[in-house]
């Protein structure tokens, strides 16, 4: 996934510079500390401050700290930007409304007389089949309290709120099945309120949603 590429190439810059930083701070650490132990006979110095030397260490660090914020800010924007490369010019081969309750989720297919549910607290988790190979468009929104809706592994996390709709597209490149939760508390039963989302070929799509009632 290409939130993974992104994640771990910020993480190998960060761990980098934190790494070149402990090992600056821990060997000038080093250096004081003989060389204060060579002089601790002498008396205290009356040498002025180096304020240039301080004021060059002011920059640095700020500098170091900008390019972090900055590196990190580009990361995720350009991970936002990839969400769905080719909702721009592709259209939706599917759309699913998506509605979050307490405690579980309700998938229907716009258009067809096709409704995936369930019953999280029993642990009758829905499974919701969408096709490979184009965008599908997700209608989110809530019945009652906020929700989230939560996908770890294609890094996709949304707000479900009631009266209202978040419209987003997700683009799966190839077959599997990944675990979906709700990311924020809403009650009693929170914890159990999974889902899974399962992509397929188009045609074993089609021949399963002909098979619930839909027409392909």
């Amino acid at each position: 996934m290409f939130f993974h590429e992104v994640f771990g190439r910020v993480l190998t810059v960060e761990s980098a510079i934190a790494g070149a930083v402990f090992v600056i701070i821990a060997t000038l650490l080093v250096i004081a500390v003989v060389r204060r132990r060579a002089t601790a006979a002498r008396s205290a110095s009356d040498r002025p401050g180096r304020n240039r030397l301080e004021i060059a260490y002011a920059i640095v660090l700020a500098g170091v700290a900008g390019f972090l914020v900055w590196f990190t800010a580009s990361a995720n924007a350009q991970d936002t930007q990839h969400a769905s490369p080719a909702a721009a010019t592709i259209p939706p081969q599917a759309t699913v409304e998506v509605t979050a309750f307490q405690w579980c989720w309700r998938f229907h297919y716009t258009g067809r007389p096709v409704t995936v549910t369930g019953d999280c607290a029993e642990h009758h988790y829905p499974v919701v089949l969408v096709p490979t190979g184009a965008p599908v468009r997700i209608q989110l929104t809530s019945q009652d309290v906020v929700h989230s809706l939560w996908i770890p592994d294609l890094d996709v996390k949304y707000d479900a709120y009631p009266d209202h709709t978040n419209t987003f597209d997700l683009d799966f490149t190839r077959p599997g099945q990944w675990l979906g939760k709700c990311a924020e508390f809403c009650g009693t039963y929170h914890t159990t309120m999974d889902f899974y989302i399962r992509a397929v070929p188009p045609d074993q799509y089609k021949q399963w949603l002909a098979a619930q009632g839909g027409q392909a």
